[in-house]
């Protein structure tokens, strides 16, 4: 039976469970899980790092080739990054050991994770959980992971290459995009509050959920699969793939499109 090794010298289950909501969080999620999720060949080793950043214009975070990102807005002043690490070797105590070699590290507004190359029996990767104020700016850049964003208003760059992006209750001007996984978007109010809201992938499908009434000028389609839209719209022309159509009084524009994949669009209430 595989021993599971936790570290809580950074932070104390204690200490997770005084600051989690009252859903489960998802550090606390990852120490539960850390014997489950991974390479089912190699003996895990998790731990959970917290770094404090200054608050500036921007939070920059890179995954790296195998960590998601999750941001969440809160009513303090101070961007609280909790970094989950994983790492995986033939033996617990190898794993521990690469641990220490695996650094976090903070370079202005951006943070990254720098470590050993991953090999067979030897791997790790980081995943973030980052608290801001809920009016930020925020990048974010993964390989393989999911990047979300929930609660907060400013200019976002959000980009996964095989991974999905999920939004909700966002503002400002924001650009979310993936090649190989799904975008959704869950809005609220009564128009966009930005400029833009810009939604793409490649191959996946996007779901936008809209509040009754919501006004906006939306852009949306798809080269290859079914279109979905939940209630009335006014399209002039020809109907294609992509369609163009003021919802309500218009506004600013709201744009959902893929490739390969569907789109549905629904009114919530």
């Amino acid at each position: 039976m595989r021993a599971l090794l936790v570290l809580a010298a950074v932070v104390s289950a204690s200490a997770l469970q005084a600051q989690a909501q009252p859903a489960e969080s998802r550090t606390e999620r990852f120490m539960r899980n850390c014997d489950r999720n991974y390479n089912r060949d190699l003996e895990p080793f998790c731990e959970i790092r917290e770094v404090k950043l200054a608050v500036g214009q921007r939070v920059s975070i890179d995954g790296r080739d195998n960590g998601s990102v999750h941001f969440i807005g809160w009513d303090r002043n101070e961007v609280l990054v909790r970094a989950m690490v994983y790492t995986g070797a033939e033996s617990a105590s190898e794993a521990q050991a690469l641990s220490k070699e695996v650094k976090i590290t903070t370079s202005g507004d951006r943070v990254y994770a720098d470590g050993p190359s991953n090999r067979r029996y030897s791997q790790w990767h980081v995943s973030y959980e980052v608290m801001v104020p809920r009016k930020m700016n925020l990048d974010a850049a993964t390989t393989n992971g999911a990047v979300s964003v929930d609660g907060v208003e400013g200019r976002m760059d959000l980009e996964a290459v095989n991974g999905s992006i999920r939004l909700r209750e966002v503002a400002g001007d924001v650009r979310a995009e993936t090649s190989n996984g799904s975008v959704s978007a869950v809005l609220s109010g009564t128009t966009w509050r930005g400029n833009f809201l810009d939604l793409e992938t490649t191959n996946g499908s996007v779901t936008l959920d809209l509040p009754r009434g919501f006004n906006a000028q939306l852009e949306t389609g798809t080269v290859n699969g079914g279109m979905n839209i939940d209630f009335p719209v006014t399209v002039q022309g020809t109907i294609g793939r992509r369609i163009t159509t003021k919802l309500g009084t218009g506004g600013p524009r709201v744009r959902a499109m893929t490739t390969n994949g569907g789109v549905r669009i629904r009114e919530i209430r």
